[in-house]
């Protein structure tokens, strides 16, 4: 406990950066003093960049207090323990307990219920050796290391370890790739987590999944001002095609006469599409069906459809595994959610196929001929969000956006290609922040005019979960794989380099991009049934 183990180590630490701070202070006083002048010194700039060094120390120093805090706190309630007789009842061990809690609260200034927070995370995080010891030395933030402590609540010790050694032992099996936990904003580690934890699980994500949907809810609290918060505790698909509806009505709203902003469009028109549909439904007064006219009123507004991706692993969708497939802007869902929203109906949706020997990403379900849509859709299904360092701007809001203009020579190409929120987009322009060249499977990396580099965020794909019965038996494969396997093979083999180079000029190819709502051929494609290779399955024995 403490001091005797490893507290020394962080102490040291401590030290380590304060006197890093304070040397960073003693230049910055020199330099303020004049003591440069008449130097090739650039005062200014120099006092920018020792300000940023600063702030990278202080980030550091944050974290090794939090891993000190973080000690202390498991072993008082540990050493509380120790004082009972080994052989005290449960009652007084939970009382002892107790007391701690409440001292800790009393000592930080904060409320019981945040105390007991702090007690369970510190014992978690000082129980996980790789994960308390990034935080000692001040490589994350306490935020990271709770992270990882609720991520690994709700499974057992072995499973825990293989999340912890997968994110922080370079020397595991399969570490995880790309920018270290620490440099990674937290929203984004704690995405990069749960998606790991969500294939590893030793329960299926369909039987977690199963028991959350009995806990859907309406949450409704109020807040000052005379404002209030309603909140919905839904299944992920349902919640995604809610935020994604409300958002491209908000984005056909917008225009010259429009004084409302994306962000107050969104609540104004979920307020309007739930107030309008639900008093025509209680009045029921015409011939209408319930709803209508409130439906149509909101049906007035401009509405373009969000199109999300839905990765699949291929045996997932075809109904051999349950591994989970990922939602495009929310996560990891159950596969029989990825079948349905890919095969009954859900039009907006496009189906990613998942190559089962390394995770990658094999080919996108297209509506249509054109290059520069297939690229695109690409590109987003690579990037998964704004590429800029630290920008969790999900696909939806952002543009694709050449890495190298255009008008210098870049390409349109996936190596020259990256998704940017709109406020990165004009950042990039306007400054001196440059991306790395990026690649086929890997978004680009950043480096920042003071020329600190930031490393992207790799998806960290892995192998698919291949069913037992897909091994053959002697020398006979199961009868699926058979007629199968050729349109299997050629799915595996698929890349972008295999799209066409042109759109072809052929009465026969239809862009649907260029038709009208209206035209008869919408209800056409709508009622096509989706099919799962067709080759293979025209050529069943």
């Amino acid at each position: 406990m403490g001091i005797g183990t490893g507290g020394a180590a962080v102490v040291e630490g401590l030290e380590s950066s304060m006197a890093a701070f304070r040397r960073l202070i003693q230049e910055d006083t020199a330099l303020a003093s004049g003591a440069c002048v008449g130097t090739d010194v650039d005062v200014l700039q120099r006092r920018y960049e020792l300000r940023l060094k600063r702030l990278e120390v202080v980030k550091r120093l944050e974290g090794q207090l939090a891993a000190v805090k973080a000690r202390d706190v498991a072993d008082a309630v540990e050493i509380q323990h120790a004082l009972l007789a080994p052989d005290a009842p449960v009652h007084e061990r939970t009382y002892a307990e107790m007391s701690a809690v409440e001292e800790i609260a009393g000592v930080l200034t904060i409320s019981s219920a945040a105390a007991g927070a702090l007690v369970e995370h510190s014992r978690r995080i000082c129980s996980l050796p790789l994960v308390f010891e990034a935080l000692a030395t001040g490589d994350m933030s306490w935020q990271h290391a709770r992270i990882v402590a609720d991520e690994t609540e709700s499974v057992d010790w072995t499973g825990a370890a293989a999340l912890v050694a997968h994110f922080f032992d370079p020397d595991a099996p399969q570490p995880a790739r790309g920018a270290a936990p620490g440099e990674l904003v937290p929203c984004r580690f704690r995405a990069k987590v749960r998606g790991w934890r969500e294939r590893h699980h030793p329960e299926s994500i369909q039987k977690r999944h199963a028991k959350s949907t009995a806990d859907r809810r309406m949450e409704y609290t109020p807040d000052k001002d005379g404002m209030a918060w309603v909140s919905l505790y839904l299944p992920g698909d349902t919640a995604c095609a809610i935020w994604n509806r409300t958002t491209a009505t908000a984005r056909g709203l917008q225009g010259p006469d429009e004084e409302r902003t994306l962000t107050q469009l969104r609540p104004d028109i979920a307020a309007s599409l739930l107030l309008g549909a639900g008093q025509m439904a209680g009045e029921g007064s015409t011939g209408t069906a319930p709803g209508t006219q409130g439906v149509t009123g909101i049906g007035k507004v401009p509405a373009p459809r969000a199109d999300v991706l839905v990765t699949v692993p291929v045996f997932a969708l075809l109904g051999l595994t349950d591994e989970p497939a990922v939602l495009d802007g929310f996560g990891p869902i159950p596969a029989s959610m990825a079948r349905k929203l890919v095969a009954d109906g859900a039009d907006s949706f496009y189906r990613v196929l998942v190559d089962p020997r390394d995770g990658a990403p094999l080919e996108i379900g297209r509506k249509n001929y054109r290059l520069t849509e297939a690229i695109k859709r690409w590109i987003r299904m690579r990037d998964a969000k704004c590429t800029f360092p630290g920008c969790t701007n999900r696909t939806p809001d952002n543009e694709t956006d050449h890495l190298q203009a255009w008008q210098h020579g870049g390409t349109t190409g996936t190596s020259n290609l990256a998704q940017l929120c709109p406020k990165h987009h004009r950042l990039k322009h306007h400054s001196q922040w440059t991306p790395d060249p990026a690649n086929k499977n890997e978004p680009p990396g950043w480096t920042s005019p003071t020329g600190r580099h930031y490393n992207p965020e790799h998806p960290d794909p892995e192998p698919t979960h291949w069913p037992p019965e897909s091994w053959p038996q002697g020398s006979q494969w199961p009868q699926w794989l058979q007629w199968a396997a050729p349109a299997l093979c050629q799915c595996l083999e698929a890349s972008l380099n295999n799209l066409p180079q042109w759109e072809p000029d052929d009465d026969r190819y239809v862009d649907l991009n260029d038709l009208p709502a209206d035209d008869p051929l919408w209800a056409e494609f709508l009622a096509t049934p989706f099919a799962l290779f067709p080759e293979a399955i025209g050529a069943r024995p």
